[in-house]
């Protein structure tokens, strides 16, 4: 015969041990969610200062600002998307006597591709056929002659 508290004692345990596993996964889920989060809020900043180094409309402001977000990334992205923007600061550098704007868009691409795979953009990008190109306003920058 079995003992009549081990039932009720395997079932208690039981349902212990899925309360706790319940809890841990649903802890690391949002210990996921958060860093997504906090990435996708640095890869934003990083498109979003772009636009102050993009040539005729750069600043120093702007290079500054760009050149903060090129560092923070390299807190938290994997590798491929470092090696990816270390080909594309190459390219853009001030003492790059060769730049070119065909090179530019393709490390470009590189680049978001890299950062595209790293935040999990759905469906899936085909590396063959993507490209993207910065956009300008159009409008020269102009350096505040006052400050």
């Amino acid at each position: 015969m079995t003992d009549p508290l081990a039932t009720p004692l395997i079932s208690a345990a039981g349902a212990l041990l899925l309360a706790v596993a319940g809890y841990v996964l649903t802890k690391r889920a949002e210990r996921e969610a958060e860093w997504r989060k906090e990435k996708l809020a640095y890869y934003k900043e990083f498109v979003s200062s772009l636009s102050g180094a993009i040539a005729n409309e750069t600043t120093t402001e702007g290079q500054i600002r760009f050149s903060r977000a090129c560092n923070d990334i390299l807190l938290f992205a994997p590798h491929r998307v470092i090696v990816a923007l270390d080909r594309f600061w190459d390219e853009i550098r001030a003492s790059n006597p060769s730049k070119s704007l065909a090179n530019h868009d393709k490390l470009l691409s590189e680049l978001f591709f890299a950062i595209r795979r790293d935040i999990g953009v759905r469906p899936r990008d085909e590396r063959q056929t993507f490209n993207v190109r910065l956009r300008s306003s159009g409008v020269a920058a102009h350096e505040d002659q006052n400050a």
